[in-house]
């Protein structure tokens, strides 16, 4: 059992041609079981300059209002999520897409980052609260391969974007998967970005826990939602560059990019 996180940045321009979803279509047929999270980050930023929303930040995070929320849900469980259904659809691929909200999957919770000691709301942004992978465990034992979105409600059906990477973690430790792999836009994690030489084969949670404190800007949320997938529940993780093909076929494949292990 892989939980696939299939990143924004990862995600080819056209969708003409998509070498990395021919491979996951190809290791599903193959008999892996699979369940794949997207994410649209780039997309979204697309959509959101073109209507003009979307440009008020607070320490970095974008203040998610009404207006901004409608965009990234329609990009998010509208256009990419169909776009990668249809894709796989047309290799041959029983897929199904659902938001993280549908079958009572993930339960939100609005997330509020603690800034100067003060905990302050950017809007329509959540955080995982509870999963509940049922509805995936159905669709899994029949065939199915489950394409999910990274949008969900909280428990009064209001709706959040979550960060992907941690909604692929949380479904990848419900499902107590085999393997969580997260294809981003680069090689794996590294202990000192952008420094190449730095990349880390291979760690152990509990080694990765304790140098989590000195990791920065994008390797963050990686780190965290390694660590996040390994403790409630997944056999492992793995990061690699899904925007290179060769490294989605050696992760496929149980290889390359950077190992945690439990």
């Amino acid at each position: 059992m892989m939980v696939i996180k299939y990143g924004g940045n990862a995600l080819p321009s056209q969708h003409s041609s998509d070498p990395v979803l021919e491979a996951i279509a190809d290791a599903f047929l193959d008999g892996e079981q699979i369940v794949l999270v997207h994410g649209g980050g780039p997309q979204i930023d697309a959509a959101l300059k073109e209507k003009g929303l979307g440009r008020e930040k607070v320490a970095g995070y974008r203040v998610t209002s009404t207006e901004v929320f409608e965009v990234v849900q329609s990009v998010l469980s509208g256009s990419v999520l169909r776009s990668i259904v249809n894709y796989l659809i047309g290799s041959d691929v029983n897929a199904v897409g659902l938001s993280a909200a549908d079958g009572g999957l993930v339960r939100a919770k609005r997330f509020k980052p603690v800034i100067d000691g003060k905990s302050i709301d950017i809007g329509f942004v959540g955080e995982v609260d509870e999963v509940n992978p049922m509805i995936l465990e159905s669709l899994i034992t029949e065939g199915y391969l489950p394409v999910i979105s990274p949008v969900a409600t909280d428990e009064d059906g209001v709706g959040y974007n979550i960060n992907a990477d941690l909604v692929a973690a949380a479904i990848g430790g419900a499902l107590r998967a085999d393997s969580v792999i997260f294809l981003t836009d680069v090689a794996g994690i590294y202990r000192s970005w952008p420094d190449k030489s730095s990349l880390i084969d291979q760690i152990s949670v509990a080694e990765l826990k304790k140098i989590a404190p000195t990791f920065t800007d994008g390797m963050i949320p990686k780190v965290k939602a390694a660590i996040t997938a390994i403790d409630s529940g997944a056999d492992s993780v793995r990061v690699t560059d899904g925007t290179d093909l060769a490294a989605v076929l050696d992760a496929l494949d149980h290889r390359g990019g950077t190992l945690v292990s439990a």
